[in-house]
Parts: C-alpha cells; sequence; structure tokens
C-alpha cells in the first residue's frame, strides 16, 4: 500500500471525501475489556456495563456496536479485545464473531497495548488494512450519519500516514467527557489537526471549551492504516508492541499467543486517548454530527436520554413517580421502585446493593464510594 507523507493536504487536496467503493480492507476493534465502575452499581465487576442491555432493547451495549458496525464492516473483518474473565460473555453474545478473532488480553493493560495487540493480528492478514477502534459502550442515533463518517474516516486514513480520531460539537458543559482543540485545518472538509486535549476538566472548564467553539467532544473512535499504526507505537510508546512487534513474516497464532503470555504483563497501563492525543504529534480529528453519547456516566447517560415531562429519565424500570424531578432511575427487574419528593438524584439498583446519590458531578462520588465500600464491605459488592 502506498500511502503519503505524514501531511494530509498533499494527497487529499482533490479528495472531497469520496470513499472507496471496495471494502475488502477495513477492519475494526471493539474495545471490551473495561470494568465500567463509573456505572455501578448497576455495572459490577462480574457483569461491565458493555454486557449489559440499559434500554430494553434485547440487545446489549456490545451486541448493539456489533450490529454497527456489522453494516459497514465484513464480519470477518471485526475483532474484539477484552479480559480474560470476559471471554465467555463475549462467546456468549457474539458467537458470529470466530474464535481467533477475540482477544483475550491476560492482565488488564488498559486499551493502548489492547489496540497494538490487535494492530498486529490485523496486519499479519493485510498489509493494506486500514483500522476503526470503537468502544464497545457508546450511543450513536444517527445511524447513517456514522456508517458515512467511518468510510470517509477510512478512506482518508488510507491515503495518509496519521492518526484520525473523531470528534462531535459539546452540547453541554458535560465535565466527564475529553475536549479536543482543533488547530490547523487540512485541505479535506471537516478535518483539522489536534491543537490540545484536556480529559475530564471541571464544569466551568468544560463551559468555556463549549462555548469558545474550538473544542470537540472525544468519542474515543480512532482510525489509521495498519502501517502507520505500527510505526506509531513503535515512535510514541516504543514499549507496548514490543516483541509482537517484532514478529515477522508468517507466525503462528501459537507463537504470537506466547509472546503476549510472556511480554503483556510488562506493558504500562495506558488508554488509546492518552497514548494519541497527549503522546503523539501526528494525529487529527474529524468533525462528524452522528448522534453521540459516551454511556460511561450516570449524568451522561441522563443527558443523552428521553425525558419524562418531568425531566426525569427511567431505564427499562417498573417505578412510580411523584413530585420528582431531573432524576434517572435504573432498577433490576421484579423491583418496583415508589419515590416521592425527589429531585437531582441517581436512584440505581443492582443485586446486592441500591445507591441513591446526587446525579451533578456524581463520578468523584461514585468512585469514593466503590472505594469505601470495597474496603468496609469486600469486594463482593463491587
Amino acid at each position: 500500500m502506498e500511502t503519503s507523507s505524514n501531511n494530509p493536504d498533499c494527497e487529499t487536496a482533490n479528495l472531497s471525501m469520496a470513499h472507496s467503493a471496495d471494502g475488502s480492507y477495513n477492519y475494526c476493534v471493539i474495545l471490551a475489556g473495561g470494568k465500567g465502575r463509573r456505572l455501578w452499581p448497576s455495572s459490577r465487576i462480574d457483569r461491565p456495563k458493555q454486557f449489559m442491555d440499559f434500554f430494553g432493547t434485547g440487545r446489549s451495549l456490545l451486541q448493539q456496536t456489533f450490529d454497527r458496525m456489522s453494516r459497514i464492516i465484513p464480519v470477518d473483518h471485526i475483532y474484539i479485545t477484552t479480559s480474560k474473565e470476559y471471554l465467555g460473555r463475549v462467546r456468549q453474545q457474539l458467537p458470529e464473531i470466530p474464535a481467533e478473532h477475540v482477544l483475550t488480553e491476560p492482565v488488564n493493560r488498559n486499551t493502548a497495548p489492547a489496540v497494538a495487540w490487535a494492530g498486529r493480528r490485523i496486519h499479519r492478514e493485510s498489509d493494506d488494512a486500514r483500522i476503526i477502534v470503537v468502544p464497545s459502550d457508546q450511543l450513536v442515533l444517527k445511524e447513517e450519519a456514522f456508517a458515512q463518517s467511518v468510510r470517509d474516516g477510512l478512506d482518508f486514513v488510507s491515503k495518509n500516514n496519521i492518526m484520525l480520531t473523531m470528534g462531535v460539537r459539546p452540547t453541554r458543559p458535560e465535565p466527564g467527557y475529553g475536549y479536543i482543540q482543533t488547530g490547523e485545518p487540512t485541505l479535506a472538509r471537516g478535518i483539522s489537526k489536534v491543537q490540545s486535549f484536556t480529559e475530564k476538566p471541571e464544569r466551568e472548564f468544560a463551559r468555556v471549551f463549549m462555548e469558545s467553539g474550538e473544542f470537540m467532544w472525544n468519542t474515543g473512535m480512532f482510525l489509521t492504516n495498519v502501517l502507520h499504526l505500527r510505526e506509531w507505537c513503535l515512535q510514541v510508546i516504543p514499549n507496548i508492541p514490543g516483541r509482537l512487534a517484532h514478529l515477522e513474516g508468517h507466525y503462528s497464532l501459537e507463537e504470537e499467543a506466547q509472546c503476549v503470555r510472556d511480554f503483556y504483563p510488562a506493558y504500562p497501563n495506558l488508554s488509546m486517548d492518552k497514548a494519541a492525543l497527549e503522546l503523539s504529534d501526528n494525529v487529527y480529528v474529524m468533525k462528524c454530527d452522528f448522534g453521540w453519547a459516551d454511556i460511561g456516566t450516570w449524568h451522561a447517560l441522563y443527558e443523552s436520554m428521553q425525558k419524562t415531562e418531568d425531566d426525569n429519565v427511567v431505564l427499562d424500570s417498573e417505578v412510580m413517580l411523584e413530585n420528582c424531578r431531573n432524576n434517572i432511575v435504573c432498577l433490576p427487574k421484579g423491583h418496583v421502585g415508589v419515590i416521592n419528593g425527589l429531585e437531582g438524584f441517581i436512584v440505581a439498583e443492582q443485586g446486592d446493593v441500591l445507591l441513591i446519590c446526587p446525579k451533578e458531578d456524581s463520578s468523584a462520588l461514585i468512585r469514593k464510594y466503590v472505594g469505601e465500600v470495597g474496603i468496609k464491605y469486600g469486594e463482593q459488592y463491587l
């Protein structure tokens, strides 16, 4: 595959973002190894959020992500990365994924090592692959617009040796998201160099970012071509690919598995967001509009969902609300909630844990409660 230099303007000046009709080189990596503790107690260690059906659709967040991507990417080009304790759940929920396409991390080292491993596996199949990396816990409301953005982005990275992320315009000063400052635009419509990145700012800073018009929310979706991914790993985070990057020729999956067992535990705990947006200079952002929300915090989940007349959000639960406003409620099947006079709270129950706490900026509170409950009562409640 011939690609342009690191300057995206040199080959895309007259492209008008027309995507190739042949998607045979397109691949997808779905990240499904997270613990989901910010949605505790509904999301628990033994059943984190990506395996849950929050909305009563009959499909978990992971299954919905697979459904969305399989409309764009061939099923045999989709890979899943997950933790070893979740392998059974992945196989149960996505039996159509070939077993060798489920990469089971021996230890949790966050998303950057997982992407490096998946990229090496895809490179084994094709030198011409272009890859999109997507989290498994997101909401997309405009499916057709999303598919078009993915195709445009994959076409762009097939011709340019860059890391490209998808950004969306902020609609509120959400402190639970990352904010990407756009820099110098390219000649390709809607794509700019990343100027700076701020992860989870205080609400007032988030408000300044939103009102400036210079910032986009980070969706955590990244696109690149497979050759650039390998070079990017070696240059930006050289200790991540380790021996995997040096496997050459037609090595066997058994050889690769041995490398993972030997070296993966020594990899750093590093997210793709930090590696791409903070540690890399050659990263670009594409402005997108496809009705996106990160199902990562209770507050973000509340903001993204349809409200009742009293601005409450009830997630597939049986509940009677009276004189209640601005709450989010998530109860297990078979439980009925009767709530009176509550405003601005989270009410979430799962198994043996009930959480009632203020919704505004709840992430810090939940981190605190998770730590304290684990110490005082034991990890079985986490």
